[in-house]
């Protein structure tokens, strides 16, 4: 029995390696956009606006292509189910002692995930009314503006938290790096994805391969 896993397939680490790429790219260029001191320090306006712009636009097609991988999607459903385990791991202050059976992913990072599809969905609408300003009147390009600046500032906090709690954990890491990741991390993380592997006949196999 191999020592580890593959808990991400090669297409999925791509995904997520694109998204944090755009990711970084919208919230750099938005602090800078935002910040008159950070913008006199750069300069060049136009091209930060044109690289934020189309960096924003870019950011959900990652997350779309990512749809031809039969891991993805699988994985997509794994995020969209809440289950009865998932609301007692998020009242519990004990959530990490391996009592209460965890799947492929935890309460938490769930709730991330239709966080930041939900914010990526609010600022691509946002940011077109804003950029394009002949689609519709001022009012709604005010409003679009508010919106757009308070989710932005509510992803990035989503983000540095999600990059915090990743510098805590190098075998979740290394699982995103590698697409591998213990066998032991993964009994004491997540031993009902472990369970859900050992249960299904040939999947064990079937994991190690999924593209």
């Amino acid at each position: 029995m191999s020592d580890t896993l593959r808990r991400f397939a090669p297409a999925e680490q791509l995904v997520h390696k694109l998204v944090a790429i755009l990711m970084g790219i919208c919230l750099v260029t938005a602090a800078i956009l935002y910040n008159g001191t950070l913008a006199m320090g750069v300069g060049y306006r136009h091209v930060v606006e044109l690289v934020h712009v189309w960096s924003g636009l870019a950011l959900p097609v990652p997350m779309l292509v990512g749809a031809v991988s039969a891991a993805y999607r699988l994985d997509v459903r794994r995020l969209n189910r809440f289950t009865p385990n998932d609301w007692r791991w998020l009242r519990t202050r004990t959530r990490r002692d391996g009592t209460i059976p965890v799947g492929k992913f935890n309460a938490g990072q769930k709730i991330n995930s239709w966080l930041v599809a939900g914010a990526t969905g609010v600022l691509l609408g946002t940011g077109v009314l804003m950029y394009w300003t002949g689609l519709v009147r001022l009012s709604w390009r005010s409003g679009a503006t508010f919106v757009h600046d308070w989710t932005a500032l509510m992803l990035g906090i989503l983000v540095i938290g999600h990059i915090v709690y990743a510098l805590k954990d190098p075998e979740a890491r290394r699982g995103m790096r590698t697409g591998r990741v213990s066998r032991s991390w993964a009994q004491d993380e997540h031993a009902a994805w472990l369970d859900e592997i050992a249960e299904e006949p040939g999947a064990s196999e079937a994991h190690q391969s999924q593209n």
